[in-house]
Parts: structure tokens; sequence; C-alpha cells
């Protein structure tokens, strides 16, 4: 709540008193008559646990302050408002245009996509003369938005190290402007929040006896294992990246020019575009060597490129890359660049540059679990899959994808899959059965261990 930066995030794990934070600190500023927060969830019931917490606190910290519960507005007796809001789907986030809001907080931004939450920033702005503007959210590890959470708060820096980043404009005269701006995150548990821990000492016992993914994402802050997150068997270890044991991620290499190369495309716009190349062994393993992925700065936003440079771009690469250079290479891309409304098509254009694809399995289920079955590691601790560490797009948006709360069997598709989708087509052109099971066996897990340790946010030593 002390912090200077324009954007925190609070949080990583269950029970640090998240919530609590964000509606306190939106009375920060109350005391002035044009101020007004605004505090969201991803749908309104979601709103509940919030409002409670407001019913709370704020007729205790301000009598005369009253709450609407057809708006969702508190209103004080300075004329200052909070209102509880709600963005089920992106398009909702016409609700707010035209407004301002000189506080704004997002309640598990991980339920968001970063296209929601950087439009909100252009809500942020003052109704008045001396009110500070800046923005706070709270998150625990998973759901759709988890790849960009990460990568932005988690990732980019150590906790409690600010994150800059250098923002430009050019003014009507022509001037270019230069400003930092700064983020941070700052990490919170169970274990920070004595008052929890005293009115309930059972707690941290129920959060350890959780299922190994949850446990480490709510007990320890875990943001590599999640519940949700469809494919668990991943593993980046850079201490195995030249044995290749244990790690789907290994150091490049110089390919055999005995083995196969396919081309996987996943076709994007305003969406990014995904090209894959995949070297397959004579054990019909697969190893992705290289990567064209069409996005911005900006998390899963598109190039906008046509496809035609696409593909000169595509040649580039093959005619310049030694694993490629000379390769026969069989292209694998979705159906639907066939696809025409009376123009041509986008695998036409493609092939008026020589670039060819045939057409790939597009089977939704089956394509996941031939991902499955590749990741899955022999008793020897070998998958079928590797991938170079060159391919950072995969290796970022790969472990982040969840599952689709309705089509519970599927990956959300609101998430970053384009990488995940070409490589589905290429798993299908080489399907395979399921790696045999590993036989290690380990000690049955207790919570309650005196082996156990507190160590939150080790993570970060591998950064």
């Amino acid at each position: 709540m002390a912090r200077p930066e324009y954007e925190a995030l609070y949080g990583g794990a269950a029970g640090g008193g998240k919530s609590d934070a964000i509606v306190i600190e939106a009375l920060r500023q109350v005391h002035i008559p044009h101020y007004k927060a605004l505090i969201l969830r991803k749908t309104f019931p979601q709103l509940n646990e919030l409002i409670d917490k407001t019913l709370n606190y704020y007729p205790r910290a301000f009598p005369d302050a009253r709450y609407n519960a057809s708006s969702h507005t508190w209103t004080f007796r300075s004329g200052a408002k909070i209102i509880f809001g709600a963005m089920q789907h992106t398009k909702d986030r016409v609700k707010y245009q035209g407004q301002a809001y000189d506080f704004i907080a997002f309640d598990e931004l991980t339920h968001f996509s970063y296209e929601e939450y950087s439009y909100l920033f252009s809500r942020n702005r003052p109704n008045g003369a001396g009110t500070r503007c800046y923005i706070r959210a709270t998150a625990n590890p998973g759901g759709v938005g988890h790849g960009w959470v990460k990568e932005r708060f988690i990732t980019a820096a150590p906790p409690m190290t600010p994150i800059s980043e250098r923002v430009r404009w050019r003014e009507p005269s022509g001037r270019e402007i230069e400003r930092e701006q700064k983020r941070i995150f700052v990490p919170s548990s169970v274990f920070d929040n004595p008052a929890l821990l005293n009115n309930d000492p059972m707690y941290v016992q129920r959060l350890a006896s959780l299922p190994e993914a949850e446990r480490k994402a709510l007990l320890y802050g875990d943001w590599d294992t999640f519940s949700g997150q469809v494919f668990t068997e991943w593993r980046d270890d850079p201490q195995h990246y030249f044995d290749r044991h244990h790690t789907h991620v290994n150091s490049p290499f110089a390919v055999p020019d005995s083995w196969k190369i396919y081309r996987g495309l996943d076709w994007g716009y305003s969406k990014p575009f995904s090209v894959g190349w995949y070297a397959v062994d004579h054990e019909r393993r697969l190893y992705r060597i290289r990567e064209y992925y069409g996005c911005t700065d900006t998390p899963n936003t598109g190039l906008r490129l046509e496809p035609g440079a696409v593909a000169r771009e595509i040649k580039r690469i093959e005619s310049e890359d030694p694993n490629l250079r000379g390769k026969n290479i069989l292209g694998i891309a979705d159906p639907a660049i066939w696809g025409s409304d009376g123009t041509e098509s986008i695998a036409a254009l493609m092939e008026r540059e020589r670039v060819y694809f045939d057409k790939g399995d597009h089977a939704r289920i089956d394509g996941k679990m031939q991902v499955h079955n590749r990741l899955a590691f022999d008793p020897g601790g070998v998958p079928m899959l590797y991938v170079f560490s060159t391919c950072r797009h995969f290796i970022r948006t790969l472990p982040s994808l969840v599952y689709d709360e309705r089509r519970v069997e599927d990956i959300n598709s609101d998430g970053e899959d384009h990488i995940y989708d070409e490589l589905r087509y290429v798993c299908m052109e080489n399907p395979i059965g399921r790696a045999p099971a590993q036989t290690v066996q380990k000690p049955a897990y207790s919570p309650l261990s005196e082996d156990i340790r507190y160590e939150p946010y080790s993570w970060y030593k591998n950064y």
C-alpha cells in the first residue's frame, strides 16, 4: 500500500490479506469530493466477498458512507465514490468507455486478459485536481491470464524490485517525449498474515493437504505449477540442458542430415501467428529447433503481416539456418488457411512465394493427447519432445495454458495457444503412444512432515 510505483501486484499465495488490502487502499482519497475508484472482478457474483468486506470495514471508518446495492457503489460524505465492476468478456470494456477513475484495482488479475487490463489504463485519469492516479492488483497463480501476469510482474524482476519501462510519445509540435513508468511485484503468503493464523491455526495445514499443484501455488506462491494447468508434465531444468534428462528444454545442436524436418503453422493476423520447425530423430522423437512467432511486445497481439510477407521470412530463415538450409521440409498447417471468402486463401498467397503446406489434423482432444504423450517421461527421464532453449516463446506460453471451464477436456483458447496449436498439427502428423510410466518410488507426502520448510518464491533462484 505504500509503494510509489504506478502499477503494483500483490499476492502470489493464499491467505496474505489481498482482498483486504484492495478494499482498504480504495479509501485513501475518499476525502476528496471528485475522487472515484473502481474495483474489478471478472464477474459480478465474484464481487460478493469484496462487497461483504466493505460492508464490515467502511461504515466503521466512515459512518456517513452509504452503499447502493443496485449500482454497486459506495458514496462518501465528501461526494467521493467507490464503484464495483466486472468485465466478464473483453467486449464488456466498452462499459467503462468515457469514464475516469483515479484509482483502479483488479482482484484476481490472472482471470483477466492483458487486453482487458491494459485498456483500463486509458480510464485511469483524474476527475479533478489533487488526486493520485494509479493501479493496484492482486493474484494467485493460475487462470487464463497466468502467462502474461507472470511475464509482466514475476519473471521480469525479483520480488520487491521496481521494473522500469520507457514510455514514448510525440506532441502535436513534433517534440518527442520519453518518460519512465514503473511497476512492482509485492509477494505475500499466509505466513505474512498473523491475524489469520491466530484466528485459524489450522489454515496452513489445510493448504498443505491440497493436491501438489494447488499446494505449491496457494501455500508457497509457486508460479510454475498451478491448478488448472494443462501440461503439468512440463519441465525446464537448465542443469540438464546438455544431458537432456528430466527436462523438455535442451541446448541447440547440429541436426543430422538424415533426420526429417517439419514446419508447423498456426495462422494469425490480429492475434499472433506461429511457425515452428521440428526435427525428427530415428526414434520418432521431436525436437523444436527454430521458431518464428508473430507477436508484438504486447501479449497475445499479432504483427498484422500479410501472408506473403510471412512466407518470404520463412524462406529467408530456411535459406540461412544451418539446420534448415538445403533440407526437404514438410509443411503442416491449420486447415483454416485454405478457406476463402471469394478472395485468394492464405495458403494460396503463401504458395505464390513457393512456401507450401499440407492440411493438418485439427482434432483438438486427440491432438492434446498427442502432446501429453510426447511430454511424458519414460523410466529413464527421456521425453518424446524436446525444445531448443532458443525457442523462448514456446517455453513461455506452453506451460501457462489452462483448461476451458466449459469444455473441461480442452484448452482455454482465450489464452496464448497459437504455438500449442501449431505443435498439435505436427504431433498429429507423427502420432505416438503413451510412454511407459516411471517406476521411481517416492515416499508418501505428509503435510505435517518435519522436512517441510517454508521457502517462499524460491523459484527466483533460477533467474
